[in-house]
């Protein structure tokens, strides 16, 4: 088994250096007259695939799989890709405060896989009866390093800074999660079809990233008008070799 994929280790690197940034002011407040952007992700290359073999704690953490690179439905949808706006200053809420956003390990598995945060609070926790070391990285800089020896512990972290952080474990080489920092309630993480929406959208035009750790990010403009929606299809490719 690879340590890692080296093009999902590239393309990480890119898309952090392309995104990471100290968090911007955003001001929240009532959007009158809003449209949305909605639309499906999709990918017409060839799915690769990473053989995993665990090599320890495999009563656990199971034995040996096939990890896709990227998820694809049967039409063609990509699961997990995530579609948010940058560079806007003013716009909706947030959601409604609750528990801290939470990363898992379950089975030697980040749960979830990928997901999208505010900057601030995220808890850490380790459901497994083994010692997980959750470590994750802004491209190459340190952004957490939590060693959870305990089954059913958790340890309070914060990321601060907007940006693409990859997550791994130092004790089991082939656990890999994606979270999303992001500066603005603007955002989706596609579901199993590849379909989004993002509602409450001030009329105007925007700067669109889609991103998915295989092919990396995707920019383009897309043009908001009050009380319509803007429907997009968005073509992930295959990086180039």
């Amino acid at each position: 088994m690879r340590r890692r994929s080296s093009s999902i280790t590239a393309l990480s690197a890119v898309a952090a250096a392309l995104i990471a940034s100290p968090t911007l002011a955003y001001e929240a407040g009532t959007v009158t007259g809003g449209g949305s952007i909605e639309g499906q992700v999709i990918y017409k290359g060839p799915v690769q695939t990473t053989k995993i073999i665990p090599n320890k704690d495999t009563e656990v953490c199971g034995g040996p799989f096939e990890r896709p690179l990227i998820e694809v439905g049967a039409d063609q949808g990509v699961k997990n890709a995530v579609v948010y706006l940058v560079d806007i200053a003013k716009g909706k809420a947030w959601p409604a405060a609750g528990k801290p956003p939470a990363l898992d390990n379950i089975k030697c598995e980040f749960v979830p896989n990928v997901q999208v945060i505010p900057a601030g609070p995220l808890d850490v926790v380790n459901e497994d009866p083994v010692l997980h070391n959750t470590h994750g990285y802004y491209g190459k800089r340190t952004a957490f390093n939590k060693a959870l020896p305990n089954q059913n512990q958790t340890i309070a972290t914060e990321l601060p800074r907007v940006g693409t952080v990859r997550v791994e474990c130092d004790v089991h080489d082939w656990m890999l999660g994606w979270i999303y920092v992001v500066d603005n309630p603007y955002y989706a993480l596609t579901g199993p079809d590849g379909k989004f929406s993002i509602t409450d959208v001030p009329p105007g035009t925007y700067k669109l990233v889609t991103d998915q750790s295989f092919t990396g990010p995707v920019e383009q403009s897309v043009t908001v008008t009050s009380g319509q929606p803007t429907t997009l299809t968005i073509e992930l490719k295959e990086p180039k070799k």
